[in-house]
């Protein structure tokens, strides 16, 4: 059965996801694109980013190859998708960070409040927006993934809402030698859920440990 993973999503040493004061300037908040560092220089971020063959090879690019392995749909929050709030109506022009041809090349399911038709990019993403919650979202995908795994985007509150629900099934976490002070926390307010998971695997470069965390249920 198709799996829902986190794959991977970078935490600060004090638990932040994001920094304070996200902003059009700064949508992963003040000091928050140092979480990102370790995986720029790697040969998958750069092959997958249309910036070439050439990159880093090691342990954060093995992490970087995983995380897009097997994977035939992606869910995220609107905050990830952009800084637009309210209706799409002022905003029906704006398509996401990623210009013409985003790197998913798979259908992308955004969480919002407001309707919006489905957007079809260059490369095979295609943009549908969805208004029934985090379950719809999830069935959505699972439905459009044709077996293959859900990969789960940001931001911390759409990973949260997940981990509550107890809907995860694989959660990777790259930890980044790094304090943000103040921001968005991941890993609080989770109840009872946090306690079924159990480590599957870790490894770590000079820039990130890479913590694999796997349903003890599942």
């Amino acid at each position: 059965m198709a799996k829902l993973r986190v794959a991977p999503f970078c935490i600060s040493l004090d638990g932040y996801g994001a920094g304070p004061d996200q902003s059009m300037e700064n949508p992963l908040g003040v000091g928050g694109e140092r979480l990102h560092e370790w995986v720029l220089p790697t040969r998958a971020f750069r092959s997958k980013h249309g910036m070439g063959d050439d990159g880093e090879t090691g342990p954060d690019n093995d992490v970087a190859e995983r995380s897009d392995a097997n994977i035939g749909a992606t869910i995220m929050g609107r905050n990830m998708f952009g800084p637009v709030r309210g209706s799409w109506e002022d905003s029906d022009t704006w398509t996401g960070w990623w210009g013409d041809n985003p790197p998913f090349h798979h259908p992308v399911f955004v969480l919002t409040h407001h309707e919006r038709a489905p957007i079809e990019m260059d490369g095979g993403t295609t943009f549908h927006f969805v208004t029934g919650g985090i379950h719809a979202a999830r069935e959505q995908a699972i439905d459009a993934a044709g077996g293959l795994d859900v990969k789960l985007g940001g931001g911390v509150s759409t990973i949260r809402q997940y981990l509550q629900a107890g809907l995860v099934d694989e959660l990777q976490l790259s930890i980044v030698p790094i304090l943000l002070g103040s921001g968005e926390r991941l890993l609080t307010d989770l109840g009872d859920q946090i306690q079924h998971y159990r480590r599957a695997d870790i490894t770590s470069s000079s820039a990130a440990a890479h913590v694999t965390l796997v349903r003890a249920d599942g």
